[in-house]
């Protein structure tokens, strides 16, 4: 199979408070023990694993909202792989963060958002979730703060103190598309749609197809030069295949669904950073979601599951 190398850096973040059920922080090493830096090196890549990365100290920083859930290990966290994911963003690689609940997006979206505006080209996002993850610090009912990474990265007011500085380069929110999405909270709705998101849901998928969704986005990345950041969260997927997860909703997207957005991903090679987030093995079977998620990266990177012939024109 040839599939052209890149050097991919895979970066560890066991992030486990921003979810109300624990047993994320064991998703980095279950990626490993699933086999993903061996199948990305089969697949001709070069891949260094930088390790399990370190929560940021905060001192005394205090919650701006009662309501917020660990709040300090948010900040802490969204501190570190800004700035990680900032110095990744810059380099000729493609960063991998092993999460983690999705809670690490505040800091890889917003890290790789500054990166980008650094080389002078425009970010976009691909969420593939079950949901939205666009509540503020003020919007918020649970508390739950893996349910406010998108809103923050996207600079929506309320996240003071987050980041310890002001974000400079927020994402523009016409440039994500959420893909997969059957869980909204009202307040979420309202802002969505307020901001110009771009949110296709399950029911759309149903009616249109998956590929004829994405193809849309892929052509508005390449022609405005952008580079791409993948944030792939396991509830994306029917929790019959994928029951890792604390957050599971029905009628998620299919083997054959999930494969075949990875499948265009590579083929568009625009994707230039990825998070795989919310595998809780904890609540695995067998290590069957880790197996799933690590084949659905070698996806992204080449691997096919049927090789289509190359056609003569």
């Amino acid at each position: 199979m040839n599939v052209a190398s890149k050097k991919i850096a895979l970066v560890g973040a066991p992030v486990d408070d921003g979810a109300g059920q624990k047993g994320c922080l064991m998703g980095p090493d279950a990626f490993r023990t699933a086999g993903l830096l061996e199948q990305l090196k089969a697949l001709g890549h070069d891949v260094l694993d930088h390790g399990n990365l370190q929560r940021a100290d905060v001192g005394a920083l205090q919650a701006p909202n009662p309501v917020l859930k660990n709040f300090r290990s948010y900040a802490g966290w969204t501190r570190a792989l800004h700035a990680k994911s900032h110095e990744l963003g810059l380099q000729s690689v493609v960063p991998i963060y092993l999460g983690g609940d999705h809670a690490m997006a505040a800091g890889t979206v917003s890290g790789h958002a500054r990166a980008a505006a650094e080389r002078g080209r425009p970010l976009f996002v691909l969420w593939l979730d079950a949901h939205s993850d666009f509540h503020t610090f003020d919007s918020t009912d649970s508390g739950n703060l893996h349910g406010t990474p998108l809103a923050f990265a996207c600079g929506l007011p309320g996240f003071d103190g987050l980041l310890g500085e002001p974000l400079q380069h927020p994402l523009s929110p016409e440039n994500v598309e959420i893909l997969g999405v059957r869980s909204i909270d009202t307040a979420e709705r309202e802002m969505l749609l307020s901001q110009g998101v771009g949110v296709s849901d399950m029911r759309r998928i149903d009616e249109e197809g998956i590929g004829s969704l994405l193809n849309p986005f892929l052509d508005r990345v390449k022609a405005e030069n952008g580079l791409l950041h993948v944030s792939l969260d396991v509830d994306f997927l029917d929790p019959e295949i994928a029951p890792a997860v604390g957050t599971t909703v029905p009628g998620g997207a299919t083997f054959r669904e999930a494969h075949l957005v990875m499948e265009m991903l590579h083929d568009s090679g625009l994707v230039t950073s990825l998070d795989l987030v919310e595998l809780n093995p904890f609540l695995d079977d067998r290590g069957k979601t880790a197996r799933l998620m690590v084949d659905l990266t070698g996806s992204l990177f080449g691997r096919r599951v049927f090789d289509r012939p190359t056609r003569s024109f």
